[in-house]
């Protein structure tokens, strides 16, 4: 699947804006000991969301305030419900309303140092209005391209982070194939040495 660059940069942005949730909004039926789950809101201050907007180099992020943080707070669960979408009709549905709260205004740009790229947001838009349109249109080229089950949930019982599986046929089944998949295929080779021996 040839996904354009900026695309790329807005689902990694969603993944991680989801992935911020705190352990009790995950979708999983079992609290977590492990080490991917945690109590705590990756987004719990002002300053978390200034760390976020720049780790992800959001541009044109002005002053921040609890407005904005509980704004992004909305938009993260209701992106985490795209997410849990059970097909792709429910997914386009969810989709379209964040895009159209937002007050998508595509528009070319080519600023940063970035070749011409589409900016979804208006120029004056909120934090959360520039996540709603950008990652919101990234999920929407997702679903248009008819790969809704791409968007998953990692499948480790203590983890349940959100992932964009991009492999070639389909079968990322974790967040991470370095912790969650290691974590758990070791597991099971212990498992099985240990009924070996018994």
């Amino acid at each position: 699947m040839l996904i354009p660059h900026d695309t790329r940069i807005a689902l990694d942005t969603v993944v991680d804006l989801v992935n911020t949730a705190p352990e009790d909004e995950l979708p999983r039926d079992e609290p977590s000991d492990g080490p991917l789950g945690g109590s705590e809101d990756g987004l719990a201050d002002v300053a978390a969301l200034y760390a976020f907007a720049e780790r992800h180099l959001i541009s044109g992020v002005g002053a921040l305030g609890e407005k904005d943080l509980t704004a992004v707070r909305d938009v993260r669960a209701r992106f985490a419900e795209v997410f849990a979408a059970p097909d792709p009709r429910a997914a386009a549905d969810l989709v379209n309303r964040l895009v159209a709260a937002a007050g998508t205004t595509p528009q070319l740009t080519d600023h940063d140092g970035y070749d011409w790229h589409v900016h979804y947001f208006a120029p004056d838009a909120s934090i959360a209005d520039h996540l709603a349109a950008d990652c919101g249109m990234a999920l929407a080229f997702i679903i248009v391209a008819g790969e809704q089950e791409r968007l998953r949930r990692c499948e480790a019982p203590d983890c349940g982070h959100a992932f964009v599986d991009l492999s070639r046929n389909r079968s990322r089944r974790y967040c991470s194939s370095r912790t969650c998949g290691n974590r758990l295929h070791v597991a099971a080779y212990r498992a099985r040495r240990k009924e070996a021996a018994g």
